[in-house]
């Protein structure tokens, strides 16, 4: 195989002599066809000197496939199949064909019969013409030879029967350029010490810089999708002057993940089946144990809150099992009681705005829109008496500035809020109305024993950070986002995200739907 410096220099001798290379596959190096891809990377060379120029000359040509080279020699499958039946009535038992021509048969069988050169008479095949012209083999031995035919319809029939394929080929029209020589000249890429000691450098062809050229992909790390909307989620919240949670411990005790929440020991989500529990340390007692006597009052009869309590026995050998946390509201019912202790030193109650993001994990069935571990984003708002008008207008202006004008909320339950409100939002592609997260208003039986003020009222919220990733990035497995079945290609590959935030021009109050 010729080398680029080979190529080069069969390039510029035959433009000496004849101006002008019409087409490049009639060149020849010692007597053999040239590398067509070989050439283009010779062709690029010289015109980045300006010594030729050329453009590329495609053609479309058809070659005879594996069985249609066998065709093209020994005769189509219609054919053979006349041939082997002989005159008369006779013809030939069907059975003795398939024996003699194997799976070959049904394909000559068949195509025969189109042909009307051939019935069936009983369990027999009979002739119905004397003598026929195998139009296949001549038409596959034109392609041959020609690499085309004029019939579009035929091509397209042996295309079908897999007898042809069709195939691209590249060569190049090639001229002389501005700067032409039979001297290939030595470009120097860099200035170097010695050239500018010597002044070589003032003598010296510098080759061009390609400034349309991609550059060397940096070699460094790259944040997953998730880890990319979630920066965009905290930039949410630190503009809206909200402090981030420590939430960096997964295990957490039943006390925090639930009692704390007044969500009663006997409640399903608390059953193996729903909730991950750990066996090596199995139990903690990383609690107060004034807080603990509160708590367990107010399960077991309402203690001071004026409620009625669970009317239960309460075990402190419940809340002392650890788990995996199943919500990071775990968090928050730690953090309201730091509050409450920081307003009794302090003497004065002062506002807070937390939020956390972080994973927390299910004993869910994995699925394409479930895993037994994701992340949960959450908010929490500690003031006095806050209202539900407060959550309602505080969650359309922090889902507007998520690019979500159309907001609705709808009542349910949850253990630990009252009232409670589901989320929905408009989706613009699916023309219907999605639920995006949950809300409510904390209860007294859960803040009153963490030690806050009476008059002080505190509203949540909550919504998962894989749905609006796989959204963002269009996903819709999700397994294809987390776990031991992601594409690490994938995290390198996808770009930045930006939420629609509107540029900060958000209008403030309720949404007009």
């Amino acid at each position: 195989m010729a080398t680029t410096e080979e190529l080069q220099n069969l390039v510029l001798t035959t433009l000496d002599k004849s101006n002008s290379i019409d087409d490049s596959k009639d060149l020849t190096f010692n007597g053999q066809p040239v590398d067509q891809l070989a050439l283009l990377g010779a062709l690029n060379s010289l015109k980045s000197k300006e010594m030729i120029d050329f453009k590329p000359l495609d053609r479309i040509f058809w070659v005879l496939t594996e069985e249609g080279q066998q065709l093209a020699k020994d005769g189509s499958h219609e054919a053979r199949v006349f041939e082997a039946i002989p005159s008369g009535e006779g013809g030939l038992p069907i059975a003795e064909l398939q024996a003699k021509f194997g799976p070959s048969a049904k394909a000559g069988q068949g195509k025969a019969f189109k042909n009307k050169w051939i019935t069936k008479k009983g369990n027999n095949l009979v002739r119905l013409v004397d003598s026929i012209v195998d139009e296949t083999q001549k038409d596959l031995k034109e392609i041959e030879s020609t690499g085309t035919l004029n019939n579009a319809k035929t091509l397209a029939e042996l295309k079908k029967r897999t007898l042809i394929d069709k195939q691209k080929s590249t060569s190049y029209q090639v001229s002389k350029g501005p700067d032409f020589s039979l001297e290939v000249k030595k470009e120097a890429t860099d200035i170097t010490s010695e050239m500018l000691q010597s002044g070589e450098w003032k003598n010296a062809t510098f080759k061009k810089y390609n400034f349309d050229a991609a550059g060397v992909p940096p070699a460094g790390g790259h944040l997953h999708p998730l880890m990319k909307v979630r920066q965009e989620f905290r930039e949410i919240f630190f503009e809206m002057g909200f402090q981030e949670m420590p939430t960096n411990c997964f295990a957490e005790s039943s006390f925090w993940n639930f009692d704390a929440l007044f969500q009663p020991q006997q409640h399903p989500a608390r059953d193996a089946h729903d909730t991950f529990f750990l066996k090596d340390p199995a139990t903690s007692d990383r609690y107060p144990r004034d807080l603990m006597e509160k708590i367990k009052k107010t399960h077991e009869n309402g203690g001071d809150t004026g409620s009625i309590g669970y009317n239960y026995h309460w075990k402190e050998s419940e809340a002392q099992k650890l788990i995996l946390r199943t919500h990071t509201t775990a968090v928050s019912s730690y953090m309201l009681h730091k509050l409450a202790e920081k307003t009794k030193e302090q003497g004065f109650f002062q506002p807070a705005k937390y939020f956390s993001i972080d994973r927390v994990f299910r004993n869910e069935s994995v699925d394409a829109t479930h895993l037994a571990e994701f992340h949960q984003i959450e908010g929490v708002i500690a003031d006095k008496n806050l209202t539900l008008g407060d959550l309602i207008g505080f969650m359309d202006v922090f889902f507007k500035k998520m690019g979500m004008d159309k907001i609705r909320f709808k009542p349910t339950y949850n253990p630990y809020t009252e009232p409670s409100m589901e989320i929905f939002s408009y989706h613009e592609g699916l023309k219907t109305w999605v639920e995006i997260g949950n809300s409510g208003m904390f209860r007294p039986e859960m803040l009153l024993p963490l030690g806050l003020p009476p008059d002080v009222r505190v509203i949540a919220w909550g919504l998962g950070l894989e749905r609006p990733t796989m959204v963002k990035y269009g996903i819709s497995n999700i397994r294809d986002l987390l776990g031991h079945k992601v594409n690490i290609a994938m995290i390198k590959d996808y770009p930045i995200c930006r939420l629609d935030k509107k540029m900060g021009k958000e209008l403030v109050g309720l949404s007009e739907d």
